[in-house]
């Protein structure tokens, strides 16, 4: 497991040659192409030289991008309609790496959640429902605004991560979705280093946290009438 400790932005992906632009020189051949985290899942769930996929092992193999990687794999599940159990399961790890995202420090989580494990069957089987939804995403999101992506904005992008990733434990019936999909835009927009994708993502969690706190002042309200 990664060591905890101060490191660059956990979620900044690893810029490679030339981040966002393409070498485009005759001769050079076709122009260079940072892998996408699609391709890096994909390549990880073709690896048949392991049976099984740990939390832990996803930390290693993801390197650089994997607060960020973490986090859309954790949010994105509960993009879908769920009862509130199984949000506050998957909401937990969130709350650990987007903290550790705001902090600037490398991802961790407790062993307890670390080493958990599914068989590698399970996780193509999975990746390949998923994967052509995020391809798509992939394809809008470019370099661009790239204040938005540096590591204090990052640090700023784990804050409000964070705040998501506690809204998502409370016990709401569907009021996991608009929280997970702003987590899942923001992540997006960080590991691609989209600026316009932060921007979106942190708008669509403003509207979340206000629905959110909409909800439960009327179910204060309801009680304090009730009991009046």
């Amino acid at each position: 497991m990664p060591a905890q400790g101060k490191g660059p932005p956990s979620g900044d992906p690893d810029p490679g040659p030339a981040a966002g632009n393409q070498d485009l020189r005759p001769g050079n051949g076709p122009p260079w192409r940072r892998e996408h985290l699609s391709d890096v899942l994909t390549r990880i769930a073709g690896d048949t030289s392991r049976d099984r996929l740990s939390v832990t092992d996803l930390l290693i193999l993801l390197e650089g991008r994997a607060t960020a990687g973490l986090l859309l794999l954790f949010a994105f599940p509960n993009i879908l309609p769920m009862p509130p159990g199984p949000s506050g399961i998957l909401g937990l790890p969130l709350v650990y790496l987007s903290f550790q995202m705001m902090l600037g420090q490398r991802p961790w989580l407790p062993r307890f959640i670390a080493q958990r494990s599914l068989p590698r069957a399970d996780f193509a089987a999975i990746l390949a429902r998923c994967a052509p939804a995020l391809v798509r995403a992939e394809r809008l999101l470019i370099p661009r605004i790239l204040p938005l992506s540096s590591p204090l904005a990052v640090r700023l992008v784990g804050g409000l991560c964070l705040g998501l990733s506690i809204v998502l434990l409370l016990p709401i019936p569907l009021g996991n979705m608009l929280p997970a999909l702003a987590l899942a835009i923001l992540a997006l927009g960080v590991l691609e280093r989209d600026g316009l994708w932060i921007v979106g993502g942190g708008l669509l969690a403003i509207l979340a946290f206000a629905i959110i706190w909409g909800v439960i002042w009327a179910f204060i309200r309801g009680l304090s009438l009730l009991f009046a």
